[in-house]
């Protein structure tokens, strides 16, 4: 939604009011919710839909799916496998949407006669960009990794998506 915001934004500046309007916003907004939330009942149904064995304390910071799944006692093959399927589609499907609209946003700043537009158009689009960067590329290097991968590392990783990331959203 935000990259699609800054792609009209940018791209096409005199029909932003008729472009995103607030029938377009709720829209944005709703289809996101319904997505992460079909996306969060499917991986937290998988997750915890086994019982457990063994300890009940994870080596982590909080209770994250890779973790939590390692106290799973049947075979979770099946389930990292569903997991895995909802966060590949995920993280793909919104790296592309993302990536054309800043190779859209790139083209379109390039075009610009003025080093004023283009410094403003670049200013406009950093923060997001950056706070996307480090969150997209943090959860491909927590998520789109085989289950037996996971390391120490991983709690650093999930620091930054989770508490870093969201303070320099804009």
């Amino acid at each position: 939604a935000m990259a699609y915001d800054r792609y009209v934004a940018i791209c096409q500046p005199l029909l932003y009011v008729t472009i995103i309007s607030s029938r377009v916003c709720w829209q944005l907004v709703a289809s996101s919710y319904l997505f992460a939330f079909l996306t969060a009942t499917i991986c937290t149904w998988c997750t915890f839909g086994d019982s457990f064995c063994g300890s009940n304390r994870i080596d982590h910071f909080f209770c994250d799916m890779v973790p939590v799944l390692k106290l799973v006692c049947p075979n979770t093959h099946s389930s990292e496998m569903v997991i895995f399927a909802f966060l590949t589609i995920n993280l793909v499907a919104t790296s592309i949407v993302i990536l054309l609209s800043y190779i859209s946003i790139l083209r379109t700043v390039l075009s610009m006669c003025s080093a004023q537009s283009r410094a403003r158009a670049f200013q406009t689009c950093a923060s997001h960009l950056m706070a996307v960067a480090l969150f997209f590329g943090t959860a491909f290097f927590m998520y789109l990794q085989p289950p037996s991968s996971h390391r120490s590392l991983d709690k650093v990783a999930s620091i930054i998506y989770a508490m870093i990331t969201p303070m320099l959203n804009p």
